[in-house]
């Protein structure tokens, strides 16, 4: 009889858990879980007040805005809600116990900006803690791992199994306090803290155009200044439309932020999709980050599909919708990861806030776009052998962008480039969709900017 209470008990607390939490619930066992309603959080977020939707933890590029950071913060602060605030600009952490400051924390390391690893601003929560952390991706051990987002961690000073320790420099897009101190936030926060994460990217500036519009195909364009967010040209720019494999750039943003890259793919027969180029080959194993490569420069379905399969096809584009919200384009919607289904549709407009998120945040996906390889994960195999669909890569202001076709979405293209203005070097997008001649139209674009300015 004994034996069958202890039973009970435990099957009662298996069904409370999963009813708090659902599967997470379960995985957390009886560990700490803060809960406090998240709803009224982001309650100036312009979107969210128009979208209604549910509030979604993730990487919001509107936090990089100074002001609408420090709003956020206050609100927090303002319902007394625990936090963990994380400015890495200053290069500090700072905890939040009911709304007052607990403790501040010097940041050793972040994620090097311009890289796969750089750490994004954004509201999360915290997902897992554990003591000891082996990162299958860095190959070391993270002391007081503090999970927030796919391979993002809080966590002390890293060391590789044989107790060498490593550099202080930069981090696998991680956050890295002293070991002492993360020992101290480690024993303050419970699994779903709020995490606040800050780095400032855009600030205002008094740069004003002028000009008169070219004769140009597209139905549905927008040139737009990506440093003080001045749009330039546009026309029809809030229209959704097919936008086909321009696709790739938020597949390859999920692949990178939710994916080990370092992680193998064994190909299948699901994966051997029609494509412009065939590259890959049944059973045999490609890392995500090498599948990066003909994704973004030869615009592999193969690739596209190959990646999504890693996570699960459905698990996959949900998490593309979920971040094309958080980079904040409200007027998107993905089907596919290789941009096929003529409902893959977006605005120009949705595509600047993309452009302006890969230019700040993951830079290292345009660099791959215009032709930069990355040996250290990089397979031989496939060097020297993919071609550049990207027509600008030999141009030197070109920073990156992503062509595309479909009968329904026409001609497309995305492109970023480094212009000379007025004296001073400016970070212009140019979202051509629907266009006749997509590198023709792109072109003429850029001789007027540089006749006009």
């Amino acid at each position: 009889m004994k034996k069958f209470k202890i039973f009970i008990f435990i099957f009662l607390a298996l069904i409370i858990g999963l009813g708090a939490g659902g599967l997470g619930g379960y995985f957390y066992g009886f560990k700490q879980v803060y809960q406090k309603n998240i709803g009224s959080i982001f309650a100036e977020f312009p979107e969210q007040k128009e979208s209604g939707d549910a509030l979604k933890f993730g990487s919001y590029q509107i936090l990089e805005n100074e002001e609408f950071f420090n709003k956020t913060k206050n609100n927090l602060i303002y319902q007394k809600f625990d936090f963990i605030n994380v400015n890495l600009s200053e290069m500090k952490l700072q905890f939040y116990k009911e709304g007052q400051l607990a403790k501040d924390y010097p940041i050793l390391s972040k994620g090097r900006e311009g890289s796969w690893w750089e750490t994004p601003a954004g509201l999360y929560q915290v997902e897992l803690k554990e003591k000891k952390h082996f990162s299958s991706m860095g190959r070391v051990w993270m002391p007081y791992s503090l999970e927030f987002q796919g391979n993002f961690f809080i966590h002390g000073e890293t060391y590789y199994p044989d107790g060498t320790p490593t550099t202080n420099r930069y981090t696998g897009g991680c956050v890295r306090l002293a070991t002492a101190d993360v020992k101290d936030l480690y024993s303050r926060v419970k699994i779903g803290t709020p995490v606040l994460v800050f780095d400032k990217k855009f600030e205002k500036d008094n740069f004003i155009y002028q000009f008169k519009k070219p004769e140009i195909s597209p139905k549905n364009y927008l040139v737009i200044d990506l440093k003080n967010n001045s749009e330039i040209l546009e026309k029809n720019s809030e229209e959704k439309v097919s936008i086909a494999s321009i696709t790739k750039l938020v597949t390859a943003l999920v692949a990178s932020e939710y994916i080990n890259l370092s992680k193998e793919i064994t190909i299948t027969d699901k994966m051997l999709v029609e494509t412009s180029i065939k590259r890959l080959e049944k059973n045999k194993k490609y890392s995500a980050f090498e599948l990066l490569h003909p994704l973004l420069l030869e615009s592999s379905n193969e690739a596209a599909v190959a990646l999504s399969y890693f996570l699960g096809p459905s698990r996959f584009v949900q998490l593309m919708n979920l971040k094309a919200k958080a980079v904040g384009m409200e007027n998107s919607f993905f089907v596919d990861p290789a941009g096929l289904g003529p409902e893959n549709i977006s605005t120009s407009k949705d595509l600047g806030m993309l452009a302006r998120y890969l230019y700040y945040n993951r830079s290292f996906i345009l660099d791959i776009t215009r032709g930069k390889l990355y040996d250290s994960f990089f397979n031989n195999e496939f060097k020297g052998k993919l071609e550049n669909l990207n027509h600008f890569a030999d141009n030197p202001e070109f920073k990156g962008g992503k062509i595309g076709f479909t009968n329904a979405a026409g001609k497309t293209m995305l492109s970023i480039f480094e212009i000379n203005i007025n004296g001073q070097t400016r970070p212009i997008a140019i979202i051509v969709l629907g266009s006749e001649d997509e590198i023709n139209d792109t072109q003429k674009i850029l001789t007027w900017l540089e006749k006009t300015f």
